[in-house]
């Protein structure tokens, strides 16, 4: 009798212990705001080049059916951004990513879009409605992009944006949404400036 009471005293501290945790999903749900996913607090972390990791070897198709891969952007400063179509954050930003891929027209610098949740023809429509011209990797089945990328830097929420340098490194990482594209826009002409 002795061993059942301390085994319910057990479970009972346990389911007690559990409920101090912090799960942000949950806590949304209590709240009401039924967001469907964990927006980052907006930050900006540079990674000097003599830190950077392993430079990020991935492959996925597009939303037009056309394969990609880290060797067709090899040589150029590589803008990568995490999102999905329902993430309200990632369509507030959709127009900012634009603006930054638009002023770097000609230069060695190029943009791709990773979706991590929608099928092909959303993600498509996703970029008609939303001005956006560069492509995207449609993710959701793999998942190997994220990955790959994942190996070398954490990608805790979305949207998640990447600038990789020449070597195809990740050089810079904004977390959460892109508040102005002027910010983008100088990490990669920062990134930009490194080459001799």
């Amino acid at each position: 009798m002795r061993r059942v009471l301390a085994a319910i005293a057990a479970a009972a501290l346990a389911v007690g212990l559990a409920a101090c945790t912090s799960d942000p999903l949950a806590e949304q749900y209590r709240d009401g705001d039924n967001k469907g996913f964990i927006a980052g607090d907006f930050r900006v972390v540079e990674i000097p080049p003599a830190e950077r990791g392993a430079p990020v070897e991935f492959s996925g198709t597009t939303d037009s059916g056309t394969t990609v891969s880290s060797a067709d952007y090899s040589g150029e400063v590589l803008v990568v951004n995490f999102w999905y179509a329902a993430c309200g954050p990632c369509i507030v930003e959709a127009p900012r990513l634009e603006e930054a891929f638009s002023a770097f027209a000609g230069q060695p610098v190029s943009f791709l879009g990773v979706n991590t949740y929608d099928q092909a023809q959303t993600a498509a429509s996703f970029a008609r409605d939303n001005g956006v011209t560069y492509p995207s990797v449609i993710d959701v089945n793999s998942g190997d992009v994220k990955l790959a990328f994942a190996d070398e830097t954490p990608i805790n929420a979305t949207p998640t944006t990447l600038v990789v340098d020449e070597q195809g490194r990740v050089a810079a990482r904004i977390i959460g949404e892109l508040t102005e594209s002027s910010i983008l826009e100088t990490l990669v002409r920062d990134t930009l400036a490194e080459s001799p």
